[in-house]
């Protein structure tokens, strides 16, 4: 049996919509509502049950301060060895992203996971091309004011990281003791977005980002430097997929990866159309 964790979550989604054709797939959530479902609280360690589960698909429980995504996560690992998981397979945060406030509760699972006793595989994914419509999406003028100086990203598109997902979770032996990177292999700028929308770019400064985050009341105390940092460690250039020794996404999807510049465009258009 396969059990995929944050089922209701983006990329979980798009993961279960992967691996449809199969009968032996669980779904982790918070509130299950079908027999196909199976509670999964992170927050409540004893709702974690994972008896009878062969292959973990532990989609990472972020959005939170790092100890509490520490504990989610350990609390998850510690339920797999009790419960006799074979595999745990990770979604976690790509190697050159060890500069982004975010970073430590993957590297933590990381090890967390390798320390376990079951197989492990762990899927390093670069930030996804949607994610970018989010922070550098263009103005009502359609104008780019992201931050992102002369810096690229390296972006993927999220449908390629749960198509990769699965193909590892279907097969999770190939890939035992394996951490993968997962980046996409055109790092885009705010020209190339600007371009992608039919905009422009005018960059601004993260002084400038950090006080309109900050107005907007929207994010949480702890989100405010992730996502200024996010846009400081792209601007520098660490993001732009040229520290990755060895990118794997075009070797696992075994094509052409998406285009993660569409990707972009496509998340800026649905935002843009939703009521």
């Amino acid at each position: 049996m396969i059990l995929v964790t944050g089922a209701a979550g983006a990329l979980g989604r798009l993961v279960t919509r992967q691996l449809a054709a199969r009968d032996d797939v669980v779904l982790g959530t918070r509130a299950p509502r079908s027999a196909g479902e199976r509670r999964v609280d992170f927050d409540d360690p004893a709702s974690l049950d994972f008896t009878g589960v062969d292959t973990l698909l532990l989609v990472s429980a972020g959005f939170g301060e790092d100890d509490v995504v520490i504990a989610r996560h350990d609390a998850a690992i510690t339920a797999a060895e009790k419960a006799g998981v074979r595999h745990i397979v990770y979604t976690s945060l790509s190697g050159d992203g060890d500069h982004l406030a975010y970073a430590l509760p993957h590297r933590w699972t990381e090890r967390r996971i390798r320390r376990s006793s079951s197989e492990w595989t762990v899927l390093r994914n670069g930030l996804y091309a949607e994610f970018l419509a989010a922070i550098a999406a263009p103005g009502p003028d359609g104008t780019i004011t992201a931050p992102l100086g002369g810096g690229r990203l390296a972006a993927v598109a999220r449908e390629d990281l749960a198509e990769v997902a699965a193909r590892v979770v279907s097969a999770p032996q190939r890939h035992a003791g394996r951490t993968y990177e997962l980046v996409g292999e055109e790092a885009l700028g705010g020209t190339e977005l600007a371009a992608a929308v039919r905009g422009s770019y005018e960059p601004g400064s993260l002084t400038r980002a950090r006080e309109t985050i900050a107005a907007a009341g929207e994010a949480l105390p702890y989100q405010l430097p992730m996502l200024v940092g996010t846009y400081s460690a792209i601007a520098a250039g660490f993001l732009d997929g040229t520290g990755i020794e060895h990118n794997a996404l075009r070797e696992l999807l075994e094509r052409e990866p998406r285009s993660a510049l569409e990707a972009y465009a496509a998340s800026v258009g649905a935002a843009r159309s939703a009521p």
